[in-house]
């Protein structure tokens, strides 16, 4: 009874202070700490540990929350992101963690992200009662000598339970024979073992053996036992066991020992002779890694290295070595070998989290991933220090314990750099050093921050006039260095109007390659040149778009042949030209003037007489049109002369007109009879009779005055010539606009001085310009007296002249401002022709001539 009053006391002692040991220990180690039963099923649930944290569960999810294992350890345990609970992922058992260590602490550590948080887990594995007691053998033999008293103790195997506690082993029970009793003890370990006790001598002769049966039972819940065979050999007296020199060997061994590396060798002697004196050793129930680690000579004792010593996974190993005698007589002894940690494990980097691609543009100091950096090495062997290898814009910034962060430096830009390869080292401070290195490939996103840009700062493109709708007259190209459709550009034109039409009716881009198409033909004559402006929009979000201009040029064609201003074209009117029978070669007779709607060598003109009355009378300047007299005027000369003269000009092909001209040789109207047959428009005829009414009143004044100014022009003339030295019909109906060249290319360049008379009558009467003079010829007195006849002819003019005649002012003064001519003198006087043939009077036409001396200096 006293005996089990001590095993009572020492067993709720030890539990007592299993408690207080867990609960000390549940407050030192760690943020958090929770207890779990071994053998939990997957996904049983340890704690709350969104609640036990304060963080709410929805962020689990977001921030990225994981569990991470120390070292090399196995994860056994996860994240429930749902519920925030810590559950089981994998099968735990404590005997394989922790083997006979009161305490089973797995250390985890809590990541959460976005902004960084480590939490420190103590997850406390607890024994339960899965594993039964076991004897290192099927069978002890015991050789018990004959002579032995009572009260002797046999030392038996101890059963061997890998659960720890109360669910170790906790009894021994004998089965009942007439000699030995069982008593139960406990080493220095705290393990108990059975003791035979001998309470009846043994007797050889009676019998040499004994069999008995000796159970192990543990303290669990159920109840677990296992039981052994006893044989008892009856001998002579062995009355010494052997003893151990050291009762505990403590020795070093540095990991990564050489095989066949003798640890340590125990030594034990007996003090009897012969068989009971021989002394074999045997380990004791060890596991199965130590076994494939360590070996021991059963005649030495040396314990041998048969395996690979590795610090990181075990740091100190024990083992329980039994000395036995020839007559089965022992005794035990323990050995611990303590780890040297040698410097022999390189860090290792963990990429944790990685945020690729990285939008190019991030700021300064993002974090772009999260490296974690481990040393299974011990004290300065795992000391890491971490660096970038090469120069790029990320830096490491160490957070907690061993995490770094890789954020950003500088700003990045795709179209510069597009991917980053970032090799990190790892540097442990062993000696040597070892050290190890990853590289991160981080990939830069585009984002649209270019802008199109064309090739050129100006576009210009040349098309030539009657091209055919659709062609293609020029294209233009911008490059944008973002990528995929940040960079696909796309063209079109911007909205505005050219000559009051919208652009896009003249002018189409391809969305795509950016060629320009010409809509619709262009004709040069009324558009020689515009400009257009393109939109580069690119396809990003927000699109960012560049425009340039486009300058289009319209080459002209020669598409226009001459235009005949004077002689009016046949059937608008009867032109007619007076040379006088006095005049000499070189007199300027008349004048073809023409235009061309073209530019360049397309309207440069040329004129040649293609047919003629008398092809020796006249001559036409080649360039400037001017019908002069190639020889001096003779009695036999015909009174009637009939020019045709063909402009042509200067393109490719040529293109050329034809005009008539009608010359009458006299020295006076009313001797040329010809005119009779010259017939008028019926809408004249009504205006005629009211013009012979008006001037048969003034006839007498306009003869006299004629006569005067006659007999003036004589005067000042060396050669005499009559007032008509020739006149230039110019059609008072029509003048083409837009014949000037602004570029100096025009048809009319040259410098002119004419007299000029403009006849009233009819919508088709013409205005004439009369033989060149020279400037000095032309005295202020005659200028003088010019102008007042002027003013007093302004009173008879408003009468004879209609106002359709007036129009011929208004054209002629059109007329000189296009061309930059100036009119020096106003209109000074009016005539009346009257033709006579054979005693008839015919009226063929009267003119109201308004006559103006005029300076043309047209350029």
């Amino acid at each position: 009874m006293g005996n089990r009053s001590k095993c009572l006391f020492s067993e709720k002692t030890y539990i007592v202070c299993c408690i207080i040991f867990v609960l000390l220990l549940h407050f030192a180690v760690g943020d958090l700490s929770y207890s779990i039963a071994e053998e939990m099923k997957r996904g049983s649930v340890i704690g709350d540990l969104a609640k036990d944290l304060g963080l709410d569960v929805k962020t689990l999810s977001v921030r990225n929350a994981r569990v991470d294992a120390e070292s090399s350890r196995r994860r056994y345990c996860d994240i429930n992101h749902s519920t925030g609970d810590l559950i089981v992922s994998e099968r735990i058992d404590r005997e394989a963690l922790c083997g006979k260590k009161t305490s089973c602490i797995l250390n985890y550590e809590l990541v959460l992200e976005n902004p960084l948080e480590l939490h420190r887990i103590a997850l406390h594995v607890q024994d339960i009662n899965d594993n039964s007691p076991q004897f290192p053998k099927d069978t002890i033999k015991l050789e018990i000598l004959e002579s032995t008293g009572k009260a002797a103790r046999f030392p038996l195997d101890e059963a061997q339970d890998a659960d720890i506690g109360q669910n170790a082993v906790q009894t021994y029970a004998l089965q009942r024979n007439d000699h030995f009793a069982l008593a139960v003890r406990t080493n220095t370990d705290g393990v108990k073992y059975g003791e035979l006790v001998l309470e009846n001598e043994l007797d050889r002769e009676k019998q040499q053996e004994l069999t008995l049966f000796l159970t192990a039972a543990d303290g669990g819940t159920p109840q677990r036992s296992g039981t052994v065979v006893i044989h008892v050999t009856v001998l002579d007296a062995n009355d010494n066991i052997p003893v151990f020199s050291q009762s505990v060997y403590k020795v070093s061994l540095p990991e990564n020992s050489p095989l066949g590396t003798v640890v340590v060798t125990v030594s034990a002697t007996d003090a009897d002779e012969g068989a009971n004196g021989e002394v074999s050793y045997d380990m004791g129930r060890v596991s199965d890694n130590i076994q494939k680690l360590f070996e021991l000579e059963r005649k030495s004792g040396e314990i041998k290295v048969i395996g690979p010593i590795d610090f990181e996974e075990e740091s100190t190993y024990e083992l329980r070595i039994q000395a036995k005698d020839g007559s089965g007589l022992a005794s035990y002894t323990k050995v611990v070998m303590q780890i040297i940690d040698l410097n022999d494990n390189a860090p290792q980097i963990f990429i944790k989290s990685l945020n690729s691609p990285v939008p190019e543009n991030v700021l300064p100091g993002t974090e772009v991933s999260i490296i974690n950096v481990q040393d299974k090495d011990s004290e300065g062997n795992r000391q890491v220090h971490c660096s970038l290898e090469q120069n790029v814009p990320f830096k490491l910034v160490p957070s907690i314990k061993n995490y770094y962060s890789l954020v950003t430096t500088a700003e990045l830009d795709r179209e510069l750099v597009s991917d980053y390869n970032v090799t990190i080292i790892a540097k442990d401070g062993g000696s040597p050093s070892l050290s190890s290195s990853v590289t991160i490939e981080l990939v830069v996103s585009d984002v649209n921050d270019n802008s199109p840009a064309f090739d050129e700062q100006l576009y210009s493109a040349h098309v030539s006039e009657n091209n055919k709708p659709g062609s293609s007259i020029g294209s233009v190209t911008a490059r944008d260095p973002d990528w995929r459709q940040n960079g696909t550009v796309f063209y079109s034109l911007l909205s505005s109007e050219i000559s009051g039409v919208p652009v896009s009716s003249i002018l189409s881009i391809n969305r795509e390659t950016g060629v320009i198409h010409a809509v619709r033909s262009f004709d040069y004559e009324h558009l020689r040149s515009f400009k257009a402006h393109v939109v580069a929009r690119d396809n990003g979000s927000p699109p960012l778009s560049s425009n340039v201009t486009v300058s289009i040029y319209i080459t002209d064609q020669n598409d226009n042949s001459p235009q005949i201003l004077y002689p009016a074209p046949s059937g608008n009117s009867f032109m007619t030209e007076v040379i006088p029978k006095a005049a000499h070669a070189g007199s300027l007779v008349s004048k073809v003037i023409a235009v061309d709607a073209d530019s360049g060598q397309n309207a440069w003109l040329s004129y040649q007489i293609a047919k003629s009355t008398d092809p020796g009378l006249f001559t036409i300047g080649l360039h400037s049109g001017e019908i002069r007299l190639q020889r001096d005027v003779a009695e036999s000369d015909s009174m009637k002369q009939n020019l045709v003269v063909a402009v042509k000009d200067n393109g490719q092909p040529s293109l050329s007109t034809t005009c008539s001209l009608y010359l009458l040789i006299s020295d006076n109207l009313a001797e040329v009879p010809e005119l009779k047959d010259i017939s008028y428009e019926e809408d004249n005829s009504k205006l005629t009779s009211y013009l012979i009414i008006a001037l048969v009143s003034v006839s007498t004044f306009f003869l006299t005055f004629i006569i005067v100014v006659v007999a003036v022009k004589i005067c000042q003339q060396k050669k005499p010539r009559m007032m008509f030295d020739g006149a230039v019909a110019i059609p008072s109906a029509y003048f083409p606009p837009g014949y000037a060249e602004v570029d100096g290319t025009g048809t009319l360049r040259s410098s002119y001085n004419y007299d000029t008379y403009l006849t009233t009558g009819s919508r088709t009467s013409d205005f004439k310009f009369v033989r060149s003079l020279d400037d000095n010829t032309i005295t202020d007195h005659t200028m003088t007296r010019k102008t007042v006849a002027a003013e007093e002819s302004t009173s008879i003019l408003s009468e004879l002249c209609d106002s359709n005649e007036v129009r011929y002012i208004y054209f002629l003064q059109s007329f000189m401002t296009v061309y930059s001519c100036q009119i020096v003198l106003p209109i000074y006087d009016c005539l009346r022709v009257n033709v006579q043939e054979t005693g008839r009077t015919y009226v063929s036409k009267i003119h109201c001539l308004m006559v103006f001396r005029i300076e043309m200096s047209c350029s």
